[in-house]
């Protein structure tokens, strides 16, 4: 078994605990001879801004698949999901106090501040026909299309790199990352991340945060798998 590149998440995975860039797993990561693609629920921008820091080529996945560029040269790739997300947010503002995080720069999603009750949202968002979800990310709440994921995100940058999705080992933390798990060819949760992305990986590390995107780094080498 032999893996062409690595994706992977960027809050909670290759960060610490307060959410700086773990400089061990940036290490580790500049260190490998396979490319890397950062995948995010937050923005373009910010995507490509951690990359650069990094020291990658910018191939980022953002706004949880919906935003996706292979290079720092190119413009990103965006799916028209927009309209019905403010649909979904316009109808759920008659229930809730909702805040927008970042909606000058969010071109397919709507990501809300963890401040209401997600599952009463939730049950609400069901009584109207949308294909909208909500997805928690534990740094905010995603209003997103159903159609768009990490993993939809992964399958569509690996056809521009002139990869395919299983050729990818994928790290997360999150449940907005088990689409991308599932994409991809092996997946690896850090020990931080929740059930969900626990139990769609095919290995947890023992360490938390970018600790254990290093383990994770470094079981893949220790079995020649990149």
């Amino acid at each position: 078994m032999k893996f062409k590149a690595i994706v992977a998440d960027i809050d909670g995975t290759i960060t610490c605990e307060k959410r700086e860039l773990h400089l061990g797993a940036m290490k580790k990561i500049r260190s490998l001879k396979v490319p890397v693609v950062l995948a995010t629920g937050n923005t373009l921008c910010y995507a490509r801004t951690a990359s650069r820091l990094i020291g990658l080529e910018g191939a980022v996945i953002a706004e949880n698949g919906g935003a996706v560029t292979v290079r720092f040269d190119l413009q990103g790739t965006f799916e028209e999901s927009l309209e019905e997300c403010e649909k979904a947010y316009s109808f759920l503002s008659e229930y809730f106090k909702l805040t927008k995080l970042d909606p000058l720069y969010r071109k397919t999603e709507i990501a809300l501040r963890r401040d209401f009750d997600l599952e009463k949202a939730r049950a609400i968002l069901k009584t109207q026909n949308l294909d909208i979800e909500m997805v928690d990310t534990k740094y905010a709440i995603h209003l997103k299309s159903t159609k768009i994921n990490k993993g939809v995100g992964l399958q569509k940058l690996a056809g521009m790199m002139g990869l395919e999705a299983e050729d990818f080992v994928a790290i997360g933390d999150s449940e907005n990352d088990v689409e991308m798990f599932e994409a991809s060819g092996f997946g690896i949760a850090v020990a931080n991340g929740d059930e969900k992305i626990k139990e769609a990986a095919n290995y947890v590390t023992d360490a938390s945060f970018g600790d254990g995107t290093v383990e994770a780094i470094e079981f893949l080498e220790s079995n020649g798998w990149i």
